[in-house]
């Protein structure tokens, strides 16, 4: 997949959104690989909220993430929270500063979309990973209704055109800012990096961007109730988990 003209560094989501406590639901449902404590990675922490979720079911995790400039903000709010088990510290997901075999579970939300390299990411991944280790990821998904990134079109100066997504692959990355995938896409570029059992769901989008607050609720009670979907243009994400090969 080719290097986007514009792409960008992701952001992290804020603090007690909705979207985190769906992931962490939909990944603790797709693999027991989170209970019976270990070690887990969280590439692309960002601010170590969705970090949290995770952390409480393993012995200890690490947060990493490319933003350094970032790290001291989000270890406060970890001190907050009184999370103890959670080390942050600033790095690339293209070079891993682990041993071969460290962990027992790797995480990485909407990061893979933003990378140059997503193979030498997934390649690292594998490396680090413990015989029949488990890596839980998501990206966005193609057919919602709206480039989640966004899209530096020209004389637009909204970038959140709806069905902009749905364009030809060429046309999409000559002007989005991330990745994009179809459920088979990530299926196939998780197996080519040495995964097995690739499994993958869709979820629900969120609503966060709705501000009215009514508006959401009822959103999320009707259209886009429950946490996965097998309607794509209802989905924003697709989640996906596989295991190490030994």
């Amino acid at each position: 997949m080719k290097q986007l003209q514009y792409i960008l560094p992701g952001e992290p989501i804020p603090r007690g959104s909705f979207f985190h406590q769906r992931r962490y639901r939909v990944a603790l449902a797709m693999t027991d690989n989170l209970q019976g404590g270990g070690s887990l990675l969280d590439i692309g922490c960002g601010n170590a909220s969705q970090t949290e979720f995770f952390a409480q079911h393993v012995d200890y995790a690490i947060g990493i993430d490319l933003q350094h400039h970032r790290l001291a903000e989000f270890h406060d709010e970890l001190d907050r929270s009184n999370a103890e088990n959670i080390t942050l510290i600033g790095g690339s997901a293209q070079r891993l500063p682990f041993r071969d075999e460290t962990f027992d579970c790797i995480t990485c939300f909407e990061m893979l979309e933003h990378v140059p390299d997503q193979a030498k990411v997934l390649n690292e991944i594998h490396r680090v990973l413990k015989p029949e280790g488990r890596i839980i990821l998501s990206v966005p998904h193609r057919w919602w209704i709206f480039e989640t990134h966004g899209a530096d079109l020209p004389l637009l100066p909204w970038n959140r055109v709806p069905f902009f997504s749905w364009l030809p692959k060429k046309i999409h990355d000559a002007w989005a800012r991330a990745r994009i995938y179809t459920e088979s896409e990530i299926r196939k570029i998780i197996g080519e990096s040495g995964f097995k059992e690739v499994q993958a769901k869709l979820l629900t989008a969120p609503m966060d961007v709705v501000k009215n607050e009514r508006l959401q609720q009822l959103l999320r009670k009707t259209i886009f109730r429950g946490d996965t979907t097998t309607i794509p243009f209802l989905s924003s994400t697709i989640f996906a988990s596989a295991k190490k090969s030994t």
